[in-house]
């Protein structure tokens, strides 16, 4: 099964750390990061189940991180995380799209359930069919139809043609398709990649080498257009 990602942004080293390592253990993969601008960028090119966001941050405040995501369409369960305990804030954090609210110090017992909640809820939204043009994904059945005809894909064709449909609208370098469908550390070239992307359009577009839904994006890599 694959394991929940969470996104960790708290410009405090030890809290960070501690945070880190309490989810860690609770079985899921987490990324840190000490800034909003940072964690900006990492919720708009990776996937996560859901975000633990600082108010108190440099670069762009929580409040901002929030409602730049949420006017962007990121969905992601958010649990804002600050010191602040004025009933105002934590309207507030609610109002511009934060799913949940945390006030410091808390029990990390208390925030370890807060996160299961919310990556239940992640998970319970993605839909199990979704579509685009004549093209019909069942992801629980790991299938692919065109015009109501079944194609043929590979295991691998099907992660990445889901993790580009999962990730609508935002631009996947060469770097990240890599790491996250072969696995960090795996030797692939940016060839290979290329390559698949090539096999994908040639079962989904109507005209392989004019795309409209998998496209490049010039020196950066490629993004999905429903």
């Amino acid at each position: 099964m694959k394991r929940a990602r969470i996104l960790v942004v708290e410009d405090e080293e030890a809290l960070a750390i501690g945070l880190e390592d309490d989810l860690k253990a609770e079985g899921y993969d987490v990324v840190v990061a000490r800034d909003g601008l940072t964690a900006l960028r990492l919720a708009t090119t990776q996937s996560f189940e859901a975000i633990v966001l600082d108010v108190m941050l440099p670069g762009r405040d929580g409040f901002d991180v929030c409602r730049d995501l949420r006017r962007a369409g990121n969905r992601t369960p958010i649990i804002l995380l600050t010191a602040k305990a004025q009933e105002s804030d934590k309207v507030l954090g609610l109002e511009i799209g934060a799913d949940d609210y945390v006030t410091k110090p808390f029990s990390p017992r208390e925030l370890r359930a807060r996160v299961k909640a919310a990556v239940r809820r992640s998970s319970r939204d993605a839909p199990a069919i979704t579509s685009f043009a004549d093209v019909e994904i069942n992801f629980e059945a790991c299938q692919v139809r065109r015009a109501g005809v079944l194609i043929d894909f590979t295991t691998l064709e099907f992660k990445l043609l889901s993790l580009f449909v999962r990730r609508q609208g935002h631009v996947l370098t060469r770097s990240q398709l890599l790491d996250d469908i072969w696995g960090a550390g795996t030797f692939v070239t940016d060839r290979v990649v290329d390559t698949h992307i090539a096999n994908l359009r040639r079962k989904i577009e109507p005209q392989p080498d004019r795309p409209r839904h998998l496209v490049s994006v010039r020196g950066i890599g490629y993004r999905f257009d429903g």
